[in-house]
C-alpha cells in the first residue's frame, strides 16, 4: 500500500488515498482542489524516496470537504490564594480534507482514489427490494392489528354482559334486604312493652 508522509499548518501527516484528514483552516473554497508540494517521505509497493527536507517534484492532490471548527476546548485558569478564576472555550478553525492522488518526484502517478459508483448501484437494488419487503410486513401487520381490534371489542362486550348480569344480582338483593329491614321494623313496632307494677 503506497503512501506519503507530507507537511502542513505546522505539522505532518501520514496519508494514503481516499483518507480524510483534520488539518488547519486552509484558505480555499469547498469543493476545490489542492495541491500539497512539502512531500517528506514517499512509499510505493516497490520503491521509497526519503526527502532533504522535501521530495522535489512530488506532490499530493486532495479535495476540500468542509470547512469548519473543531470541538470545544475548555481552559480554565487558576491562582491559587488569590481569589483569581479564568475560564473560557476554544475552537479551533479546521479543514476536512480527502486525499485524492499521489505523485512520485517524476510526476508518476503512484495512487489514486477509486469512485464508488458500483456501490451505489447495488444499494438502489437494495433499498428497491427492502421497500417491496417493507410494504408486505406493513400490511401484514395492519391485518394483525385489525384481528387484535376485533377480538378485544368481542372481550370487551363479553365482560359488559357479565357485569350487567352482576349489577342486576346485587339490585336484587338490595330490594330483599329492605324488605326484610321494613319487615323488622313493622314488628318492633307493634309490641307492647308490658307495663311493670313495682310493689311497695
Amino acid at each position: 500500500m503506497s503512501f506519503a508522509v507530507i507537511q502542513t499548518g505546522g505539522k505532518q501527516y501520514k496519508v494514503s488515498t481516499n483518507e480524510i484528514l483534520k488539518i488547519e483552516r486552509l484558505n480555499n473554497q469547498e469543493g476545490k482542489i489542492i495541491e500539497f508540494k512539502n512531500v517528506l517521505f514517499l512509499n510505493d509497493d516497490k520503491i521509497t524516496e526519503i526527502g532533504n527536507p522535501n521530495i522535489q517534484g512530488a506532490k499530493v492532490e486532495a479535495k476540500i470537504l468542509k470547512n469548519k471548527k473543531n470541538k470545544t476546548i475548555l481552559v480554565f485558569k487558576k491562582r491559587r490564594r488569590k481569589n483569581s478564576r479564568k475560564k473560557y472555550g476554544h475552537r479551533q478553525p479546521i479543514s476536512l480534507v480527502k486525499i485524492t492522488k499521489i505523485f512520485s518526484k517524476n510526476g508518476k502517478l503512484i495512487a489514486q482514489s477509486e469512485p464508488k459508483k458500483e456501490k451505489i448501484s447495488i444499494k438502489s437494488e437494495k433499498t428497491e427490494s427492502t421497500k417491496s419487503i417493507k410494504s408486505e410486513d406493513i400490511s401484514l401487520r395492519i391485518l394483525k392489528a385489525e384481528e387484535m381490534r376485533r377480538l378485544q371489542q368481542e372481550e370487551v362486550k363479553k365482560i359488559n354482559e357479565i357485569e350487567k348480569k352482576r349489577l342486576e344480582e346485587v339490585q336484587k338483593k338490595i330490594k330483599l334486604q329492605t324488605k326484610k329491614s321494613d319487615l323488622i321494623k313493622k314488628k318492633t313496632t307493634t309490641k307492647k312493652k308490658p307495663l311493670t307494677t313495682t310493689k311497695k
